[in-house]
């Protein structure tokens, strides 16, 4: 029986997955896979859907107790955490503005809670991701929280950066963004496996760019391929392929400034980062 694996179409998840899901790791299973953005895969995870998922660091609290923390394969990083945008420069804040966001688990949403905790709060509307920034440039929103490429993309509809959440964060804490985390399920992948199965489908990646080319061309969602090889550059990195001391640190961050301010429930401590291997 294959593995069921689910991940999102983006350009950074398909490079990295590319030898996995094609066959291409010597001694891993087959994989069946699932291309689902975050949001999605956040709230599947917790209903047991998938052996492998890719999902938001910020959904940890209630993964952790059914699936075990891989330390490679995510998305961390500097220079890459989320934005919040706006029409024009039309806002200098949010007060009484209504904000759209990618999903209520996902780590943007977090970011932006844990950021504006002392500030005047705002509407909150989940929208799907694609819908968000021309939400805004029509006004239908004051501003949208955006991830990914989105970082490239903004000034083209007409939009302003009003914070970059990722920029607070490593100002505030000095740590790394930790963005999205791939899990394993507990009582049906050994975890150590899955994680040499991934490292190397990142390392083949990394030796052989072209190989995934086509692969990552037909899910990037319109993408230009100079988007494309940003995205990749920015997004795969060396958190990719082991957490380290600094990855481990930045989720451990993350987890326990949002339990204390309320947002999540607590995690052990033995469970609020990846195992060492």
């Amino acid at each position: 029986m294959p593995l069921k694996m689910a991940y999102s179409p983006c350009p950074n998840d398909t490079f990295v997955f590319h030898a996995l899901a094609h066959g291409l790791v010597p001694g891993a299973p087959p994989v069946e896979v699932t291309f689902a953005d975050v949001d999605v895969t956040n709230t599947a995870a917790e209903r047991g859907e998938y052996d492998l998922v890719k999902v938001s660091y910020a959904a940890l609290p209630w993964l952790l107790d059914d699936y075990e923390l891989l330390p490679c394969g995510g998305a961390l990083g500097r220079g890459c955490g989320p934005l919040v945008l706006t029409r024009g420069g039309h806002r200098a804040d949010l007060t009484g503005a209504t904000v759209a966001v990618p999903g209520d688990r996902t780590t943007a949403y977090l970011l932006f809670r844990l950021w504006s905790a002392r500030r005047p709060p705002a509407r909150i509307e989940v929208v799907p991701f694609h819908e968000i920034m021309p939400g805004v440039a029509a006004g239908r929103y004051d501003a949208g929280l955006v991830i990914h490429e989105a970082r490239f993309t903004y000034p083209r509809h007409g939009l302003t950066a009003l914070v970059d959440l990722g920029e607070w964060w490593e100002t505030d804490t000095g740590l790394p963004i930790p963005l999205g985390a791939i899990l394993a399920r507990r009582d049906t992948v050994d975890p150590v496996a899955a994680a040499g199965w991934i490292r190397d489908s990142v390392r083949r990646a990394w030796a052989d760019p072209a190989a995934s080319r086509d692969y990552v061309l037909a899910h990037a969602q319109e993408m230009e391929p100079d988007v494309v090889d940003r995205h990749i550059a920015l997004y795969v990195n060396e958190f990719t392929a082991d957490l380290g001391a600094d990855g481990r640190a930045a989720v451990a961050a993350l987890l326990e400034r949002a339990a204390a301010a309320g947002l999540t429930p607590q995690v052990s401590s033995s469970r609020a980062t990846a195992w060492t291997s």
